[in-house]
């Protein structure tokens, strides 16, 4: 007698992620500069809508310029130190994915960037980050590089694409609105696509098992 055994055959992951149930990535959009008259608000606004219209997110806005924490660390922070903390934290570790937009200050990105990286640590393992940037010439892309070097140090996944803006005060009207947008909107898309795959991925395996250094 001929007997045919059945094969169990794993979903691809295109057709795993395709089956996926549409629970939304939580993604924390980081405004990295707090510097007096920044440009950034300009650009984190026109972000901001394009995280919204992307399918499949959740957005919570990390703002540095409502944070004020010290830059001298501590294990034991004091009383109003936890009530800056209380400002951020909470979201970062909420978050399955982060945004973060920085200008570029003197080839790198901003102090205040930085000091809010190095407050935290559990809250950015194992999660995937975007990169926007925006400055002059170099559209910020120099400070994007030191930060994929800071981030892969706290165990984050970069997502390849970035979007960056070159002599960004040029590129926008005063009500907010880029004056060409093809290009960025195609980068924003590009960007926001892969986060999502990181960030569905990178959760979905920690469901299955903690993520160990």
């Amino acid at each position: 007698m001929n007997t045919t055994t059945a094969q169990t055959v794993s979903p691809s992951p295109a057709a795993a992620f395709e089956a996926a149930p549409p629970t939304p990535v939580k993604v924390a959009v980081i405004v990295g500069s707090n510097r007096e008259g920044r440009f950034g608000p300009v650009v984190a606004e026109w972000l901001l809508r394009r995280v919204r219209e992307h399918e499949g997110f959740e957005a919570d806005v990390v703002d540095l310029a409502d944070v004020d924490l010290p830059t001298s660390l501590s294990f034991r922070p004091s009383a109003d130190v936890v009530t800056e903390l209380a400002k951020v934290t909470p979201k970062l570790a909420d978050a399955d994915a982060f945004i973060v937009l920085t200008p570029e200050y003197n080839h790198s990105f901003p102090a205040s960037l930085k000091n809010v990286i190095d407050w935290h640590r559990a809250e950015w393992e194992a999660k995937p980050v975007g990169l926007v940037s925006y400055g002059g010439i170099s559209g910020g892309l120099r400070a994007v590089e030191h930060l994929r070097q800071v981030f892969a140090e706290l165990h984050m996944v970069t997502v390849r694409d970035t979007v960056s803006f070159h002599n960004a005060g040029g590129l926008f009207d005063d009500d907010g609105n880029h004056k060409d947008p093809a290009l960025a909107d195609a980068a924003a898309k590009g960007m926001l696509d892969q986060l999502h795959w990181w960030a569905w991925a990178l959760r979905s395996a920690k469901e299955e098992r903690a993520y160990g250094r």
